[in-house]
């Protein structure tokens, strides 16, 4: 409880730095959301209303007092291209990108994992070679480019996957709404439908991200995979008579744990940040498509929320690091 007490002070800083600059950027960015929804037959008289309206004709440190107040209440804002409070708005659409980010992951684990593990064991072999190979084409491709690969060949030359037009395609009805998640609430309700037609949409984004995320989560398993391999303990294990899968799975590979895991963390970040594109490329209603549509229209309050949310969740995923690392090394809590 105590390294959790301190994790959460350090953060105070954290978040009161993001707020700050998150409104200073969305304050400098091009565009006038007065101009905008006053339409291009606009008077400057009923643009200065719009603005007035909105309360971008005070000075800034009065609009900034009034964003920092209206936070503190949770009031994110409206969005002025949908009217629709933003909190609402997140809400509403964080599950489809928490559901795409975390089946990205999981794909990418359970391919690079193995993968590196293999490549470490099997130093200088064919599926060395094959997973240098995989590290260098998911750093080397840009996410969306791999989208649009995956699109055409998929889709459009063999007509393997439904058309990339959301979560579901136009013939499924959404299920009800449980935990958000298709997959799961599908399954819970037995709707067995709905979780082919969930699982076909989301197939290919998350074979997106798994691509993206596939190189460091593989170099850093084989890195680390091959420091242990090479230690006295594991030389002794083996000396003891111990099978090889035990000495690798059991000893070599959860000392091995902790830098993957550092990575995993810093994958997950990165997949948060690479779900804007992905969710344009594949029509895809999350917060990522939501805020980039309201970047466009030079509306705000979306994009604050936006970038607050992503903030506040890099800093769960940091705590939750944290904590696994003390279950994974006793020795962790100790120093802690």
């Amino acid at each position: 409880m105590v390294m959790i007490a301190k994790r959460l002070v350090t953060v105070i800083p954290t978040l009161i730095g993001v707020v700050i600059v998150t409104f200073l950027l969305t304050r400098v960015l091009p565009g006038d959301p007065a101009v905008y929804f006053a339409g291009p037959a606009a008077t400057p008289q009923s643009i200065a209303e719009i603005r007035k309206s909105l309360g971008l004709d005070r000075p800034l440190p009065d609009q900034f007092a009034r964003y920092v107040n209206d936070l503190a209440h949770g009031n994110f804002g409206n969005s002025l291209s949908t009217g629709r409070p933003v909190a609402t708005e997140l809400s509403s659409r964080l599950p489809a990108s928490a559901e795409l980010t975390l089946s990205g992951l999981f794909l990418a684990i359970v391919i690079a994992v193995p993968l590196g593990i293999f490549a470490a064991v099997k130093q200088g072999s064919l599926i060395d070679h094959l997973c240098r190979m995989v590290a260098t084409a998911g750093v080397s491709l840009p996410v969306f480019f791999t989208g649009l690969l995956l699109v055409y060949i998929f889709y459009f030359q063999l007509g393997w996957s439904p058309a990339p037009i959301g979560r579901l395609d136009a013939f499924a009805t959404a299920p009800p709404d449980i935990t958000g998640f298709y997959l799961i609430d599908s399954l819970v309700t037995g709707d067995l439908e709905t979780f082919r037609a969930a699982l076909g949409q989301l197939i290919l984004p998350a074979a997106t991200l798994a691509v993206f995320s596939l190189a460091p989560i593989t170099r850093m398993t084989r890195a680390s995979m091959l420091a242990v391999l090479s230690s006295e303990f594991i030389r002794t294990a083996r000396a003891s008579g111990l099978s090889s899968r035990t000495v690798i799975l059991t000893y070599a590979f959860r000392n091995a744990m902790l830098p993957v895991v550092t990575t995993l963390g810093m994958v997950f970040s990165f997949l948060l940040g690479a779900n804007v594109l992905v969710e344009k490329v594949f029509a895809w209603p999350g917060i990522g498509s939501y805020a980039v549509e309201a970047l466009l229209q030079s509306d705000f309050a979306p994009v604050q929320g936006f970038v607050l949310t992503m903030a506040v969740l890099y800093v769960v995923l940091n705590l939750l690091i944290d904590l696994l690392y003390g279950v994974i090394d006793p020795r962790v809590r100790l120093e802690a």
